[in-house]
């Protein structure tokens, strides 16, 4: 409540401000985040409807199974969310579990891990960038799969509450004709895009409040994209961003819970993969800087 009542006070105290980040929020959503996740959300939820969930499971069970202890089908949101950045992994991992397609416990857990930072994000504006060399976004990447992967399996092995059920056969799915899965996937890809671009500008005008910029790292628990672009080139900026990617932000984390609370799953795994995400992210970049000192 108290926070509350200051972001309102600094909405009537500063809105020239506030209107200047509403602007640039839109100009975000419109020249990046609907260009990028709109398309990817009707593709995804087109191929989910017509099987390719299944058929991806077939060939990724081999890997999903000694790693996550997951069936293979659980693959389709890590792939969503390395390749399609914030919110795509929890948007195909709700979708799923609102098809049938897998299990209230496996959705919760791939909350933990499967949504992730795409690699335009990372290669382009980071380590191009922010980071001013471009070996340093390809490194990020690295980094951002890989705990990804790491805080999967030590989620998937701390949890307690998953029975035989996860590793049994494919869960069945209602068939559905084309044009019925082409209609469906625009309309709802839009609905889904629309919210995720309202908590951008959101969390836009909520950074651009306090009178004096917070530091790096504290506006990067905040909100991602601002907590990046305020980081200085070097080792120490490297490190941060690994841990700023890592953890997503509150935006991305209430651009989540929009996509797949709606299902009724839980987000517990969420934040807890995610914070891990950050601590493993921040040591691995460390290491590698030390190893091949990128500066």
């Amino acid at each position: 409540m108290l926070a509350a009542s200051a972001a309102a006070a600094l909405l009537l105290l500063r809105p020239q401000k506030a209107a200047s980040a509403v602007r640039a929020g839109l100009a975000l959503c419109a020249g990046t985040v609907v260009p990028s996740l709109f398309p990817f959300f009707a593709a995804i939820s087109l191929l989910l409807q017509l099987g390719a969930a299944e058929a991806l499971g077939r060939l990724c069970a081999p890997i999903m199974r000694p790693l996550f202890r997951m069936r293979g089908v659980c693959a389709l949101p890590l792939l969503a969310g390395l390749l399609g950045g914030y919110p795509s992994g929890a948007k195909t991992a709700a979708s799923l579990y609102a098809q049938g397609r897998i299990t209230r416990q496996e959705a919760e857990l791939l909350l933990g891990f499967c949504d992730n930072c795409g690699p335009a994000f990372l290669l382009g504006c980071v380590g191009a960038g922010v980071l001013g060399n471009p070996d340093a976004g390809l490194w990020l990447y690295a980094v951002h799969i890989l705990s990804a992967i790491l805080a999967g399996i030590l989620l998937c092995r701390l949890s307690g509450d998953r029975g035989p059920v996860l590793l049994g056969s494919a869960l069945p799915a209602a068939p559905v004709s084309f044009p019925q899965a082409l209609t469906s996937s625009v309309t709802g890809a839009l609905a889904s895009t629309l919210n995720v671009c309202a908590f951008v500008v959101f969390f836009q005008v909520l950074s651009a409040l306090p009178p004096a910029p917070p530091p790096p790292l504290v506006l990067g628990i905040l909100e991602m994209v601002g907590g990046v672009a305020s980081l200085t080139p070097g080792p120490g900026g490297f490190a941060a961003a690994a841990a700023i990617v890592g953890w997503g932000g509150l935006s991305v984390h209430c651009q989540a819970m929009s996509l797949a609370a709606p299902e009724g799953l839980s987000f517990r795994w969420h934040w807890a993969g995610k914070a891990l995400q950050a601590v493993l992210s921040a040591l691995l970049a460390a290491g590698i800087q030390a190893c091949w000192r990128l500066w």
